[in-house]
């Protein structure tokens, strides 16, 4: 059975609401929305301390500020905000850069940490979203910082030390319960058809708006997926839409601390995060599903949270799906630099090491079928 997420709502007392009519996702299709034009370029202390004076009612001061690199689809920011009278509190702002990976509805990804705040799915406590650049200069949302949270770097080694173990079983049953949630209790739509061949269209969209030389290989897996589709699924699922290694916080010593960076976001089949997490290319070079616990304990401990089972033949298609959304990805990192509308070395690292990465284990998926 499904389990409803808390209503959304504003979670601190005194703090406005999302600036927004309504923070619902209506499927968007790759790179069609357009950004809200704002001074993102520019370091948010001064919005910062504007936002906090205004909704605190006294002077403050903005220390510690700090960018997060390594995100594609946000700029992060942490900082610490003193107000007169010695209030103090640390938060994370994300907003909309210039330019990204992926374009994508900040208001959906604040409504689905939201859903989750409060439950047992780990989040940080989310503040307040702005869908315009008023308040941070582009569209963003504000969230209390994680104490004491790490994360995964693609090429660590051996990212999570000795409690590997421990930390995969709660990354996998954090997302059965993810995938337990109902979608329209986090104001998600339903895909405008079956949602295997959504998230086709969705990536051949996106492939077709930034390619800029012919991907054979690409383009013959998505030749192949779309003329094998896989069983609907038996119901659909909250689909975080990038749940993987390197977008959890953890704090070293084995405990599962908070799910990070939902602005990929979708109702649609559970396979499609289960496949992404467990993609070789988030493995940390140990075999293992996100460098974590072995793929049937994985699997196992999904099963048990979600309520799910696994379909073989619909697991067998997501699993090259997440090659596709992989390399499309890529694809549009490097159209992003070759274009000129970004420097980013985030942007010039994926259009380059994980690109060839997925090409060849993309090759060697379609010689097995």
């Amino acid at each position: 059975m499904s389990r409803a997420c808390p209503p959304p709502a504003c979670p601190s007392p005194g703090l406005p609401r999302c600036r927004a009519a309504a923070c619902s996702n209506n499927w968007p299709s790759a790179r069609t929305r357009r950004r809200v034009s704002g001074s993102c370029s520019i370091l948010p202390a001064d919005h910062l301390a504007r936002w906090f004076a205004g909704h605190w009612g006294e002077a403050v001061e903005i220390s510690g500020l700090k960018r997060f690199h390594g995100g594609s689809a946000r700029q992060t920011y942490r900082c610490d905000v003193t107000g007169a009278s010695g209030r103090r509190e640390s938060v994370v702002l994300r907003r909309d850069p210039p330019s990204s990976l992926i374009e994508t509805d900040r208001l959906a990804e604040y409504r689905a940490i939201q859903c989750f705040a409060g439950s047992d799915v780990p989040v940080p406590e989310p503040i307040f979203c702005d869908a315009g650049p008023e308040s941070f200069g582009s569209p963003g949302f504000l969230m209390r910082e994680v104490a004491g949270g790490q994360a995964a770097g693609l090429l660590d080694p051996e990212p999570y030390g000795d409690h590997g173990a421990s930390v995969g079983q709660q990354f996998f049953t954090a997302l059965g319960r993810v995938h337990a949630g109902d979608p329209t209790a986090a104001g998600l739509d339903a895909p405008p058809t079956h949602p295997a061949l959504a998230r086709l269209a969705h990536w051949q969209a996106a492939y077709a708006a930034d390619r800029f030389r012919p991907e054979p290989v690409l383009e013959a897996a998505m030749a192949w997926l779309a003329a094998n589709p896989p069983p609907a699924p038996p119901r659909l699922s909250i689909v975080h839409g990038d749940y993987r290694s390197g977008n959890f916080l953890h704090d070293g010593a084995g405990r599962l601390l908070a799910i990070l960076d939902w602005e990929m976001v979708h109702a649609g089949d559970a396979h499609e995060d289960l496949a992404w997490a467990c993609d070789p290319l988030w493995s940390h070079f140990s075999g293992k599903a996100g460098g974590m616990l072995p793929l049937a304990e994985a699997i196992a401990a999904w099963e048990a949270a979600s309520g799910l089972t696994l379909d073989p033949i619909a697991w067998a298609w997501w699993r090259i799906m997440a090659q596709v959304q992989g390399l499309v990805i890529w694809i549009s990192a490097a159209r992003e630099i070759i274009d000129g509308r970004s420097h980013d070395p985030v942007l010039m690292f994926a259009g380059t090491i994980p690109y060839r990465f997925h090409t060849l284990t993309l090759a060697k998926a379609l010689e097995g079928l």
